[in-house]
């Protein structure tokens, strides 16, 4: 099924006798997900509403990512929290899916750039919530709900952003004979000062790289004071900008990819108990790891979360408890009391 309208897709789910997995460009498909009819959404494309002025994109849900960033860049703008340009990726998956690149340790996440959604409920009934200026309290925030909900609440059909300048400037350091675990320090050093760091990770021979951005001016006086600060961990180079596209780690061949959220202060433990570091990021607070297909990870007791996104078996540690459980099976019952929706495909 692909709908073009919203109408058209509203009178779909009414009508759906069967599970449906929302589909825009499957980029972002975690194992286990997509099991449902494919509802394909890449019939709602369009911008509705861009105004450069006031920061404000409104777009249909089903526009390819790369599109919506070539209109921003044609007016100097971008989506501030980074989202990962994947080929064939949708504007919607990205709010599915809260997709949030480097730049989150500056600017938030995906759901902190959305200001408004539309988005249609297991019951065939149209939702709007939020708005198209930056500033709007009215009613509950659903539009943050939605972000990172990965298809599971309904199907988003347009999504309000508050979008960013293109900084003029941008530097990014390297300290390339720091470890994974030993960047850590670093990069904490960098993000707790005046430095307005846009990003901070470990990257595979570049050791810990550390971004800043701004007016020339700014970034000069930034960058000497940065160095001071960071002398005594290593050697402190120039690095190419395009190393960025690194943090986010594709499909590792020959074993299962695990993305780790903590705290930066368990990183270092983190680290230690896994084989293979393919990338760190936001600080020290997301991890990628490669272990050998089918396995799980023997991980030391941290405050976060680890996923496998790729392979062929969900694994997720640790599992939900019983109170946020109780939570998620509340919210779907509101939004999709058919439980008609079976994730993103």
């Amino acid at each position: 099924m692909r709908p073009e309208t919203e109408q058209e897709l509203a009178g779909m789910i009414r009508e759906a006798g069967e599970p449906l997995s929302i589909t825009g460009g499957g980029t972002r498909l975690h194992p286990g997900e997509g099991q449902g009819a494919r509802l394909d959404m890449t019939g709602l494309t369009g911008i509705t509403l861009y105004e450069p002025e006031a920061l404000t994109l409104v777009v249909r849900a089903g526009m390819p990512l790369d599109q919506v960033q070539a209109a921003l860049k044609a007016e100097n703008q971008m989506l501030g929290f980074e989202p990962d340009a994947r080929a064939g990726s949708t504007i919607g998956g990205v709010v599915a899916a809260n997709a949030s690149g480097p730049r989150r340790v500056q600017v938030g996440a995906c759901r902190d750039a959305l200001i408004g959604v539309r988005f249609v409920g297991g019951d065939g009934a149209v939702v709007k919530n939020g708005g198209r200026v930056m500033k709007n309290v009215t009613g509950y925030d659903l539009a943050k709900l939605m972000a990172g909900s990965r298809g599971t609440l309904g199907a988003l059909t347009e999504v309000a952003f508050r979008t960013t300048p293109i900084p003029p400037v941008t530097l990014t350091l390297s300290i390339p004979a720091l470890g994974p675990a030993a960047a850590i320090p670093a990069l904490t050093a960098a993000l707790t000062g005046p430095y307005e760091v846009s990003a901070a990770g470990w990257l595979p021979g570049h050791g810990a790289v550390l971004r800043i951005e701004g007016l020339d001016g700014s970034v000069k006086i930034r960058r000497k004071a940065l160095l001071q600060r960071l002398a005594g961990f290593g050697e402190v180079v120039h690095a190419n900008a395009d190393c960025w596209r690194l943090a986010h780690p594709r499909d590792p061949a020959g074993g299962d990819l695990w993305r780790i959220v903590c705290r930066p202060s368990e990183a270092p433990a983190l680290i230690a108990a896994l084989p293979d570091i393919a990338a760190v990021d936001w600080g020290g607070a997301l991890i990628w790891a490669v272990l050998p297909a089918g396995t799980m990870p023997a991980l030391p007791r941290f405050s976060g979360h680890a996923m496998r996104v790729s392979g062929d078996a969900p694994a997720l540690l640790p599992a939900a408890d019983a109170v946020a459980a109780r939570l998620a099976a509340g919210l779907r019952q509101r939004l999709d009391p058919r439980a008609i929706f079976q994730g993103i495909g």
